[in-house]
């Protein structure tokens, strides 16, 4: 069904087949395939790639995805988009700041009900007190006009949706499947562009691993993502992203076994040749690395995973 990614064809011995091929411009509307309308809000950075995308689901009465970060040339773009037609349904994958806050303008030039998992929270209660990450920062004021669950399925004029929890990125990220279309809105759960971030207080790989174990497992074949071009094959791409979060997982292990180090020094060693830009990010990737790795008992610290100085494998 979906265009190939450009470069050679998938393997299963290959790296993940990034596709960065995206020439959508800011406040241009595409219609990607029948019933699916996209829009690029421009808020390019190192971590939101060309920007955020919106998408539109229906034609006449229609839904809208993500309505972005709090710009309003994009919520005017997204309300051009849809003149003549009725917004009926609002949904929200989750609440980091480049994905939510242009809710509020969308719901009051429509009056349409706002659907997401539920408010910001952290992945573990633990870190309910600690800084959030620096990844693109956390909508505290966003708050859902009804609050849906894994399973629940929400039906409009022309498609039904179906929540499928995907925490990892965030503890409240929501996937919305269209299974009949085997289409699936995956919001930054799966990019095709760069792999995700996942750092603690918002994040944790222990949750992520196991989201990704869930979509692999669905029949939703075309991953529509926040950033970035649609997927084709998205379980496939799945795969290709369990495996590279094992060999990073693999890689801290080797850095390791040398003896002990803290995070710091851990990036140096994996990240060769990172944008300066991220190695924070990289730090809260390996880091909630080392969560799982200390919950699973095969990495030791002292005190709790998140605060502690350094890390060392288990035993010794």
């Amino acid at each position: 069904m979906g265009q190939q990614c450009t470069g050679s064809p998938m393997s299963d011995n290959d790296d993940v087949p990034f596709n960065r091929n995206f020439p959508l411009k800011a406040g241009v509307v595409e219609e990607v395939r029948p019933g699916v309308r996209r829009v690029l809000c421009n808020n390019p950075s190192p971590f939101t790639f060309s920007g955020t995308v919106s998408y539109i689901v229906g034609t006449g009465n229609v839904a809208i995805i993500d309505p972005g970060p709090d710009d309003a040339a994009h919520a005017t773009a997204l309300l051009d988009a849809v003149r003549g037609e009725t917004v009926s349904h609002i949904f929200v994958t989750h609440t980091h700041r480049d994905h939510s806050p242009n809710t509020a303008r969308i719901k009051q030039a429509t009056g349409a009900p706002v659907y997401a998992e539920g408010p910001h929270r952290a992945s573990r209660p633990r870190f309910e007190s600690e800084k959030h990450n620096p990844e693109s920062g956390v909508d505290r004021d966003f708050a859902p006009d009804i609050r849906i669950a894994h399973g629940d399925v929400v039906e409009g004029a022309g498609w039904r949706l179906e929540a499928v929890a995907t925490p990892g990125h965030t503890a409240n990220h929501l996937a919305f499947a269209w299974p009949e279309r085997k289409f699936n809105f995956v919001g930054d759960h799966v990019m095709g562009w760069s792999t995700s971030i996942v750092a603690p207080p918002d994040g944790s790989m222990i949750d992520y691993m196991e989201s990704l174990d869930c979509l692999a497992a669905r029949e939703e074949d075309l991953y529509f993502s926040g950033h970035g071009p649609e997927i084709p094959d998205g379980p496939r791409f799945v795969r290709f992203l369990i495996r590279h979060r094992k060999a990073r997982e693999a890689s801290i292990l080797h850095r390791l076994a040398k003896g002990e180090a803290d995070i710091p020094t851990m990036v140096r060693a994996i990240y060769i040749g990172i944008d300066p830009r991220l190695t924070t990010a990289a730090g809260y990737s390996v880091l909630a690395h080392l969560e799982d790795l200390v919950a699973r008992g095969v990495v030791a610290t002292d005190g709790d995973p998140v605060i502690g100085g350094t890390y060392r494998m288990a035993g010794a």
